[in-house]
């Protein structure tokens, strides 16, 4: 008989910044840890994108066996803390809630197993990071420490969440019962489907005229990127569109569906690029701008570690406006956008196919925390009284 570990406890804290990627992989990560047994609350200060997000709202996540907590200091202070405490993205917990970390430590005779999960790149510093301590030194949880939790693309990071039957669910879908679930007409023959998932980017009309002459059709968030296309058809002027349809908010098993059933994903943030990479469907990625413009060296790191070939990657800069810093890549001129190239679908097919198989071979985001976790609080694994491997 396998061995068990009994189930940890977690509180995993969430601050909506903007975008809701925060949010996106702060549900996934707390709804694969209940999928896996564990018990699991999630604390959240702007929870409405949830109704949406988690079909079902705050019912539905119950049901999943993820307890939904608003995060305010009443409540904050009432409930005890877990054995595993993560924050993601530094966003620092209450500081009532930090005394009541630390209290319960000084019980227990042990800290929790406190993680600050922090953002996703394919930059070399990454590695090295990857599960440093962080003592702190001052406020209500003085004694305590956290250590850094780093998703990333290499064994030595965190690697990326992945749930337990992604495979099997994709395998299962229907491109055509799911559009017809949406009320979307079905594509006609040799029409290409396109998702669009973005900010404001400005090779947007090009993409339109493109699209436009090979007969594709847009399958568009609503959000951002619905005004963003509304705004680029006008620009257009009479110049041939693209058909498109608008889809409702889609809970993330809906947004999953949706880069199935597409033959190019445009996705924006992290959380959608994860899935895009699961997905193995060719795609193009709108990284978070920043005004700096670091997140152009992030970009060129991915794209390396992708190993995109020369079209993807011009894509890519035209996609993400390259611009405005000096940096190391030539594919990435910094004073003006490269034109938008050719869709050169089979190529990028294959780097994203194998994209996701070095991913697939590699860490699991979730398996990893949790193992990390037991070892900080010691949960080995028990084997279950009268089994085979206790009585031989």
């Amino acid at each position: 008989m396998r061995p068990i570990i009994r189930a940890m406890r977690w509180d995993i804290f969430c601050r909506v910044v903007d975008n809701l990627g925060d949010i996106g992989v702060c549900w996934r990560l707390a709804a694969e840890l209940a999928a896996r047994g564990e018990a699991v609350r999630l604390w959240v200060d702007a929870p409405d994108p949830l109704t949406w997000m988690v079909p079902g709202g705050r019912a539905g996540a119950a049901r999943l066996g993820v307890a939904l907590r608003d995060w305010d200091p009443s409540s904050l202070v009432e409930d005890e803390p877990a054995e595993v405490v993560v924050e993601a993205f530094g966003c620092d917990p209450h500081p009532g809630f930090l005394a009541a970390m630390a209290q319960t430590a000084r019980v227990r005779g042990a800290p929790p197993a406190w993680f600050n999960l922090e953002y996703l790149s394919a930059e070399a510093w990454v590695a090295r990071c990857h599960g440093l301590a962080s003592p702190v030194l001052d406020g209500s949880a003085a004694g305590l420490g956290k250590r850094f939790f780093y998703p990333g693309f290499t064994p030595e990071t965190g690697g990326l969440i992945r749930e337990t039957g992604l495979d099997d669910r994709q395998a299962r879908f229907d491109r055509g019962t799911w559009m017809a679930g949406l009320g979307l007409p079905p594509p006609a023959r040799g029409e290409r489907l396109v998702s669009l998932f973005c900010y404001e980017p400005p090779a947007l009309p090009a993409l339109l005229g493109q699209l436009a002459a090979q007969g594709a059709r847009l399958l568009v968030t609503p959000g951002r990127a619905q005004v963003a296309l509304e705004a680029a058809l006008v620009t257009l002027g009479s110049a041939p569109k693209p058909a498109w349809n608008l889809l409702p908010p889609l809970p993330q098993t809906g947004f999953d569906e949706l880069l199935w059933a597409c033959d190019l994903n445009f996705v924006r943030g992290e959380d959608s690029l994860v899935r895009a990479l699961w997905a193995g469907r060719p795609f193009v990625w709108q990284i978070y701008p920043q005004h700096d413009g670091v997140h152009l060296d992030k970009l060129a790191a991915f794209l390396d570690w992708l190993q995109a070939p020369a079209s993807l990657r011009q894509a890519h800069a035209a996609w993400n406006q390259a611009q405005a810093r000096a940096g190391t890549d030539p594919t990435f001129p910094r004073q003006g956008a490269l034109p938008w190239p050719a869709l050169d679908l089979p190529a990028w097919t294959q780097t994203a196919r194998a994209a996701r198989e070095r991913l697939g071979a590699g860490p699991e985001l979730v398996a990893q925390l949790m193992a990390a976790a037991g070892a900080w609080v010691g949960h080995a694994p028990k084997t279950p009284a009268g089994s085979p491997d206790e009585t031989s």
